[in-house]
């Protein structure tokens, strides 16, 4: 049984992890969070101490160390701008860390972990749980085997609205959040360089506050993407059932049916990094590079546009 701290446990994502942990047999010890709507804990680890300042968090795992407790794990379900500054933190007490995505805003941030990893002797994981999707590992096997001579036209569409609260909290400034194409994107990205390979070309058509849209070309696949947080951009048929996100990868016309299988991705995730298994830096990095590329180049009328792109 592995010991366990979380850093920001009222977040949406931190049920996910808090289950993962159960799930694989071990105990979370403390958890750290600066708002206190954490009644969700009383139905994973209702006796894992709480706190509201981090320096009271600290003092509490330098005590349970000095007392012979050891903690193996932090995981790190905070705002993607303060990921790195909490990975450091779980390295330095001699922990691994499991940060949700994006593991860091830019590349360089990767390049500065890089080099504290190296002087801990820890581990830093990051949750890419896509990879692990049965749909999209099949998908990968399948475009291996195909060996296609030319490249696989691919459409990325996904709608997923929010409400005026997220302008108004960390995902609506960009500067903590990398804006939409980092913070509801990137996992997108990283199972699309994962299947189809290197970056070649990444274009960007729209960029706006609520949504964003552009075209990506890997070695193996041309990508015309879309992602928006704006409940208009819905297509009229998922407008008319009352639903509020619509997601789609057509892969030369064919629909790509991932919508079940989600709901044990952070379980698996955790199962293979227990095992020493788990996604790092290498792996992060060429999504990184993406987003941080698309935050910063400028709009083009060049390359194959999204249908959505008016």
């Amino acid at each position: 049984m592995k010991n366990f701290a979380l850093i920001g446990a009222a977040g949406y994502i931190a049920p996910r992890h808090l289950r993962a942990i159960k799930d694989t047999d071990n105990q979370l010890i403390a958890a750290l969070d600066k708002f206190d709507s954490v009644g969700v804990m009383d139905s994973f680890f209702p006796k894992a101490d709480f706190f509201v300042e981090f320096e009271r968090f600290d003092r509490h795992i330098e005590k349970l160390k000095r007392g012979g407790t050891h903690l193996d794990y932090v995981s790190i379900c905070t705002p993607n701008y303060l990921h790195d500054s909490h990975i450091r933190m779980a390295l330095r007490r001699g922990a691994d860390a499991i940060c949700e995505k994006p593991l860091v805003l830019n590349p360089w941030n990767v390049d500065a972990l890089k080099d504290i990893e190296k002087e801990s002797g820890q581990k830093i994981n990051t949750i890419l749980q896509l990879r692990l999707h049965p749909s999209i590992i099949a998908l990968k096997n399948k475009v291996a085997l195909e060996n296609k001579a030319g490249k696989y036209d691919v459409d990325l569409t996904y709608i997923t609205s929010r409400g005026k609260w997220y302008d108004i909290s960390w995902k609506g400034d960009e500067s903590k959040s990398g804006g939409i194409a980092t913070n509801i994107g990137v996992h997108f990205y990283d199972m699309l360089s994962w299947i189809f390979g290197e970056i070649q070309e990444n274009i960007v058509h729209l960029r706006e506050k609520d949504k964003s849209a552009g075209y990506l070309e890997f070695k193996n696949a041309r990508v015309r993407w879309f992602l928006s947080i704006n409940e208009e951009d819905l297509p009229q048929e998922i407008k008319e059932k009352g639903q509020r996100t619509f997601r789609s990868i057509t892969i030369d016309d064919q629909e790509l049916e991932f919508s079940a299988g989600f709901t044990d991705l952070h379980t698996k995730s955790y199962e293979q990094i227990l095992k020493g298994n788990g996604f790092g830096l290498k792996e992060s990095e060429e999504s990184i590079k993406i987003v941080h590329n698309i935050r910063n180049t400028a709009i083009s009328t060049l390359g194959e546009k999204h249908l959505f792109v008016k």
